[in-house]
């Protein structure tokens, strides 16, 4: 686990160095599951100061390169700000420092349904740029997905009950991606509400560009469906198709693709199910959140309820 910086072991007078700060101020951020970030207040005006706890400089250069190439290709998210060498990146401490502009406005959650078609219109954006975009080169391929390392651990967990519904669920997937295969995009992979900022302006900017990778795009309008379309642990309705409607403004989708959307949703599920069980009962064992995966089941549930509802 990332051990996270704290607001006194940051020398704010060398980080305002770097970067050509001056009167600099700075307040700690809620939230952030791997990294440490704070509001950056100075004369030249606000940022996000973010310590990258949980990578190293390879890594760090990559994700900071990414989110400005995004940016730069018109994606509404935050810009990457150069240290005063021109680099998108710095250390302190051996920890690297990404610094970005400071976006006016605030997380909801849930995203409020009347913003849900600018966040699918957001994905579909994104799913259109072309892979070889400057800034976008060496994007790993499919992060979110499922590695075969961690498929090899299900069958150990000691909840064999949840470790058998998983191994069902995602043959179920697998088996329908066969018949079904789709050119890979550009995919954000963690569209949750937590990394969409309202703006003051009414307009939606995404954060947290960790995840993205080249992938299939059914799969991560699926993950944005598990992190935006659900209320209760179940799929909302009028919210999935809010979210997807806005999509298909920009990129319609085929009767083919509409139909093995659910699937698609379903296997985002999975994915989430496994990373909660194995965080907080293998890797670092929290028994407030021992049971946490078993949203997923609820949710997945629900999926095949409104699938089956809107067959008959």
């Amino acid at each position: 686990m990332a051990t996270y910086t704290k607001l006194d072991q940051i020398d704010l007078p060398a980080v305002s160095e770097r970067y050509g700060l001056r009167e600099s101020q700075l307040e700690p951020l809620k939230g952030g599951a791997a990294n440490s970030s704070f509001h950056l207040s100075s004369a030249s005006g606000d940022f996000t100061l973010t310590i990258l706890d949980n990578h190293d400089i390879v890594s760090a250069e990559s994700l900071a390169m990414h989110t400005q190439a995004v940016y730069r290709l018109g994606v509404p998210t935050t810009e990457v700000v150069p240290a005063l060498d021109g680099s998108l990146i710095t250390t302190f401490d051996g920890r690297p420092v990404i610094l970005k502009k400071w976006i006016p406005g605030d997380v909801q959650q849930p995203l409020p349904i009347p913003l849900l078609p600018e966040a699918g219109r957001i994905l579909a954006q994104l799913h259109s740029l072309a892979p070889e975009s400057e800034g976008l080169g060496g994007l790993p391929v499919g992060t979110r997905r499922l590695s075969a390392e961690q498929l090899n651990v299900i069958p150990q967990f000691a909840d064999r009950e949840f470790a058998a519904w998983l191994t069902t669920c995602l043959k179920r997937v697998r088996s329908a991606e066969a018949e079904s295969e789709r050119s890979p995009k550009v995919a954000h992979g963690d569209l949750f509400a937590d990394n969409v900022i309202v703006r003051d302006d009414g307009a939606l900017s995404v954060l947290d560009w960790e995840t993205v990778s080249l992938d299939d795009p059914l799969l991560d309008l699926g993950m944005a469906a598990v992190g935006l379309a659900q209320e209760d642990d179940v799929l909302v309705p009028e919210r999935l198709s809010a979210l997807v409607t806005g999509y298909q403004a920009l990129a319609p989708l085929s009767e083919a693709d509409a139909a093995v959307l659910p699937l698609e949703i379903e296997h985002a599920a999975c994915i989430i199910a496994f990373h909660r069980y194995y965080r907080h009962n293998v890797r670092f064992p929290d028994p407030s959140k021992s049971t946490y995966h078993l949203k997923m089941i609820k949710f997945v549930e629900s999926v095949r309820a409104v699938t089956r509802h809107g067959q008959s």
